[in-house]
């Protein structure tokens, strides 16, 4: 009896060290698409009001490319963690944080076309699709310019019942006023960054789903073409 069971523990063993090849494997190929941002700074020389006196809405870029510090710092201002307990830079009903961010990705300093995930967490991106989706957002936004003229666009989707499985109903205004601290951070930060941007909410939901490759349960809310003045 005591033989059988070593040798069922031996086998269950030796597909469970099979699962776990496998997981290093997909972790491995996932670590490549992955992106360390640089740290975000926490000062600069432009004042709050500053900034609030300053901000107006830029929707004309030129042609020269982001740094992956600036496309940090404006993730940062978004989504990023700001003290212990995973709390951001923008305040959400009961702390559910039912915002995800993306970010398309045109004109950057060593990085690649494509369209990137933010994860807060660990302040990285993680690549969803490869190449230049601009012309293919601009599309499902009712071909605005400025989101094939920008470096760089962000994009708010929601998963609604993040919020709405506590709150209900009232849950979905949670969610937009959320949408619009975390949108006015950008704003501002970008200020800071002497860039400019606009937020565009004209566009056609299925379309920018499917460029964004989202999930079932996200619905986009707004898009932000980020460039230089």
């Amino acid at each position: 009896m005591t033989g059988i069971k070593y040798l069922m523990i031996s086998i269950a063993a030796f597909f469970l060290s099979l699962v776990l090849m496998g997981s290093e494997v997909r972790a491995g190929e996932a670590k490549d698409d992955r992106i360390k941002l640089p740290a975000p700074r926490y000062e600069s020389k432009t004042s709050l009001e500053t900034a609030l006196h300053e901000r107006r809405s830029v929707r004309h870029y030129r042609n020269e490319p982001l740094t992956i510090s600036e496309i940090s710092q404006l993730l940062w201002s978004a989504q990023g963690i700001t003290a212990s307990g995973g709390l951001r830079t923008a305040p959400s009903a009961g702390a559910l944080y039912p915002l995800e961010v993306y970010i398309i990705v045109g004109n950057v300093t060593n990085m690649k076309s494509g369209i990137y995930k933010y994860i807060p967490v660990s302040h990285e991106l993680v690549k969803v699709i490869e190449g230049d989706k601009r012309s293919e957002l601009s599309k499902a936004a009712l071909h605005q310019s400025p989101i094939t003229e920008a470096l760089a666009v962000i994009v708010f989707s929601a998963v609604y019942e993040r919020t709405t499985g506590k709150y209900g109903e009232r849950g979905i205004r949670y969610v937009h006023m959320e949408a619009g601290h975390a949108a006015q951070n950008i704003l501002l930060q970008a200020v800071s960054l002497n860039l400019g941007t606009v937020v565009i909410g004209a566009f056609k939901d299925e379309m920018v789903k499917k460029a964004l490759n989202l999930g079932d349960k996200e619905e986009p809310l707004s898009i932000i073409p980020v460039g230089r003045k």
